[in-house]
């Protein structure tokens, strides 16, 4: 099944990107809230994000207390870690927030890897509702799933050439990535694929090249693990910087 809007938007200048990423965030939230009565998001580090989530902090038409938040991927470091997604998060959204959300659950990144997949998989079965009638069978479904790119195509913690990209059952993995001599827990992409939208946040010209393999070259996931992000039944919106859809412009041209 094919994804009901797969969109590619590019967006010209920086406050028009953080803008314009902020109020497709809102807009998700205004529609989540008022058909399943909360928003359930999985955001994104690095960054791309840290300036749209100091947005959204601003935005006095949220409402906060029914957000859930959660992770899609995260270091194995302390949550205080410079080096932590959710410190990023909690320093650019959380700590700023005049009403505390319906609900924030991290990943144990401070944790043995495994045991800490385990665990966020299960509070993620616990409290994301399946949808089986949209053809995603028993597998969560997030209203909302932020994502980066970084400049090898990876996503999340799904790194070219690693075992997590093979993930066909489990929810969250602790993934090795030799390349970086470490762990990541991160979202399968299965679970990820059932989501109802995806929003994909690119930025900077080094991620040209790998942005146009990913959405204009052959299928090589191995290698640009962003193309195994496609959802069964929901929306995919690309929304990049003029600097990174360069080389697509150019072959284009």
């Amino acid at each position: 099944m094919a994804p009901k809007e797969h969109t590619v938007e590019v967006i010209e200048n920086e406050a028009d990107y953080i803008r314009t990423a902020a109020e497709l965030i809102s807009a998700a939230a205004t529609i989540s809230i008022g058909r399943r009565g909360f928003f359930r998001i999985a955001l994104a580090g690095g960054s791309t994000p840290r300036p749209i989530y100091e947005a959204l902090a601003q935005d006095p038409d949220i409402d906060w207390r029914r957000w859930q938040i959660f992770w899609s991927d995260e270091r194995t470091v302390p949550p205080d870690s410079e080096e932590s997604n959710y410190r990023m998060v909690r320093t650019a959204l959380l700590d700023r927030l005049p009403t505390k959300p319906g609900l924030v659950m991290r990943m144990a990144g401070e944790a043995e890897p495994a045991a800490a997949a385990a665990g966020y998989a299960d509070s993620i079965r616990e409290l994301v509702p399946a949808n089986p009638e949209a053809g995603t069978g028993e597998m969560p479904r997030f209203d909302l799933i932020l994502l980066g790119m970084g400049d090898d195509g990876h996503t999340a913690s799904l790194f070219p050439h690693t075992s997590g990209l093979h993930e066909k059952n489990q929810l969250v993995m602790a993934n090795p990535v030799p390349q970086h001599a470490t762990v990541r827990l991160s979202f399968s992409a299965p679970l990820i694929n059932a989501a109802r939208r995806i929003l994909f946040l690119v930025r900077g010209g080094s991620k040209a090249e790998a942005l146009e393999a990913v959405i204009s070259g052959p299928a090589q996931p191995e290698k640009y693990p962003s193309q195994l992000i496609y959802p069964v039944n929901g929306s995919l919106t690309w929304l990049v910087d003029e600097a990174a859809f360069a080389a697509i412009q150019s072959a284009l041209q």
